[in-house]
This record gives structure tokens, sequence and C-alpha cells, in this order.
């Protein structure tokens, strides 16, 4: 990536700032800061591809990279990677149940423009998850062929579950 000097309209009152531009569509925030990781969380990943940034992230307290058949407890961070609307609404409930009142889900699916077969659209994943007492807060372009969705527990629900 090429480096850029950016400085401010008022250069006595600001230093000059090092950028490093991303590609098309991309902002400059690393893909950790994007999807919120921080160190201690325990996480839960299914079917995450080789993204280093994910796979490489050191600071988990611990990473499950199944859904265990009996959840028994609770994690700060899933990710799940999936194509197949199907799919996701056969562990839906699951995923749901394996994340603290606080965590975050996140579910990525293909893009359109990645042409890779998908029956997974932002609305689909509204119709499946918001019904589990989630909302979805934020999107974010995990790389060129990778889109996702943030959900979390309603604020009014966390303190029952």
């Amino acid at each position: 990536m090429a480096t850029k000097t950016v400085s401010s309209a008022d250069e006595k009152a600001a230093p000059r700032q090092q950028r490093h531009d991303a590609p098309a569509g991309f902002c400059g925030n690393s893909l950790t800061r994007k999807l919120g990781l921080r160190e201690g969380q325990a996480a839960l990943l299914i079917g995450v591809p080789e993204i280093a940034e994910i796979q490489s992230f050191e600071h988990f307290s611990s990473v499950t990279k199944a859904l265990p058949s009996m959840i028994e407890r609770r994690f700060d961070y899933v990710h799940v990677f999936e194509a197949r609307r199907v799919v996701l609404e056969g562990i839906a409930q699951a995923v749901s149940g394996a994340l603290k009142p606080d965590g975050m889900l996140w579910i990525s699916w293909p893009k359109k423009a990645a042409r890779v077969p998908t029956t997974v659209t932002e609305d689909v994943l509204r119709s499946i998850f918001v019904p589990l007492g989630l909302v979805d807060v934020k999107v974010c372009a995990v790389d060129e062929t990778w889109s996702a969705l943030k959900f979390m527990f309603r604020k009014e629900l966390r303190a029952g579950l």
C-alpha cells in the first residue's frame, strides 16, 4: 500500500499525519478494529476462511472453531461465515444462545460482486436473527469477497439473558 502525507487546513495547528491508502470501497481502519476485536474476548469462529486478521488475532482468551453440541458458556465474539440461508436458519438458535448478553454476533456472507453463489442477503439475515431478540447495528466489508452484519441483543433484553 502506498503512503501519503496528509495535512490539516491549518498546518500550524496540526502536524502532518501519515495515512495508508485502502483498497477501493474500504476505509483505512484495520479489520480487527472494524469488527471490534479486543483482548480477552472468548470467541466462537464458524467457517472463517483464511482471513489473516481474524485467524491470527492472538488476543482472544479462548477460540472455539465449531458450534458446541451443548452450549454451556457464552461468547463475547461470535463470527459465522456462511453462503446458505438454510444453514443459518438451522444454527441461528444455537448461535444466539452461545452469545453473552452484551456480546456481538457477526454474520458474513458473499457479496454479489464476488460472484459466489449465495442465498443470503442483509434482509435474509434480519429475518432470521431479529426474531431471536437481536438487532443489527453495523455492516462491514470484510474483504473483496465477504460482507458482514453485526448483531447484538436488544438493550432491554440483556438483563434477562
